[in-house]
């Protein structure tokens, strides 16, 4: 299983915004921290913004944040969001499937389990989890020069 760029650019713009929480900050800034295309990180921000993950404000002093608490963000939401598109596999998607053995095969069935699982268990992780006391994060992340006291700079808790 690989994850799409969008999924993994739309935990970084999240885990951005959580270390930087008390300012907002831009998206030019996330795609230079985050080693991204700013176009890319546009287009995420922008479904972010749509399905209430993000806000944004425009204009010069503009910028985005957090639309909720990093507590109340499920990874596995953010996943299912920019990964429910593409279908895991041929036979996922009726419209492009040609596989002679969908009528019969078991392994789909299998598939559709271990997916499920897979997402229980992102459905366990909040965006609180993935930065609350990851210093090395909040290191390379903070937009700002002021770290939290609990984090030196360099720290790796």
């Amino acid at each position: 299983m690989r994850l799409t760029i969008r999924t993994n650019l739309a935990a970084r713009v999240l885990m951005y915004c959580a270390v930087n929480a008390s300012e907002l900050v831009r998206t030019s800034d996330i795609a230079r921290d985050c080693n991204a295309s700013l176009n890319h990180v546009a287009r995420v921000v922008q479904q972010l913004q749509a399905e209430g993950f993000i806000e944004t404000l425009r204009g010069r002093a503009g910028g985005l944040r957090l639309a909720k608490p990093a507590d109340r963000i499920s990874i596995g939401a953010v996943f299912r969001l920019f990964e429910t598109d593409i279908p895991f596999a041929e036979c996922f998607d009726p419209d492009n499937n040609t596989c002679p053995l969908t009528g019969v095969c078991r392994l789909r069935n299998y598939v559709i389990r271990a997916l499920e699982a897979f997402y229980h268990e992102l459905d366990m992780v909040t965006l609180d989890d993935l930065v609350r006391g990851n210093c090395g994060l909040v290191d390379l992340l903070s937009a700002g020069p002021q770290i939290p006291e609990s984090c030196s700079r360099g720290g790796t808790a």
